[in-house]
């Protein structure tokens, strides 16, 4: 994701219906300035999809980030996916899962996400199944909000790395493995660096 690309990401998340929360520009430069995975879809020149995910421990105020904060101490959560309809059935939906789940076992045991089930799209759902999510929950967005399906996907190979890595300095330095180059934060912390551990 890169700066330039801001605007291209709104249009394309506020375009893509119920089942995406639009966003304002200033929702959209806290994911750019915050998220650990904040990665785009290029064909042909042309943005194809994005997808966000943040770590625990974030000060993001969804309800169902929220909820996995209280549930789980470690995961990664899958704030949004979305690909233009140009460039449905090319398998990107795919492809940013399989990324995303790179990502994320070599730093947490759980990958989160959650899906509407108001309305319901069994697609969407059966999607999820195949990538071995499975519901940890149900709640309400809000008091009249949409009804969310809270899902959840172990990460089986984190132990290894932990006790290989994690535990013994961090993770080997390769590109790969390097943690998302973020703007410095109004507070002048500093990125969190690969395999470094939270306080």
């Amino acid at each position: 994701m890169r700066e330039h690309d801001l605007d291209a990401v709104l249009a394309l998340n506020n375009a893509a219906g119920r089942s995406i929360l639009a966003l304002d520009a200033s929702q959209l430069r806290y994911f750019y300035e915050h998220a650990e995975y904040f990665r785009v879809a290029e064909i042909d020149g042309h943005l194809a999809g994005f997808l966000i995910a943040l770590r625990e421990g974030g000060n993001y105020e969804s309800p169902n980030y929220r909820w996995f904060a209280e549930h789980y101490p470690q995961f990664v959560y899958i704030d949004r996916i979305v690909i233009a309809n140009t460039y449905r059935r090319h398998g990107l939906g795919r492809i940013f899962y399989c990324d995303v789940h790179s990502y994320a076992e070599v730093r947490v045991p759980l990958l989160t996400c959650e899906v509407f089930l108001e309305p319901r799209d069994d697609v969407v759902l059966l999607f999820h199944g195949t990538y071995g999510y499975q519901e940890v929950g149900q709640q309400r967005m809000g008091e009249h909000g949409p009804k969310v399906s809270l899902l959840a996907r172990d990460l089986p190979s984190y132990a290894y790395v932990r006790d290989t890595w994690l535990e013994h300095g961090g993770l080997p330095d390769l590109p790969w493995l390097a943690e998302r180059e973020r703007p410095f934060l109004h507070d002048s912390t500093p990125r969190r660096l690969a395999g470094e551990r939270r306080p």
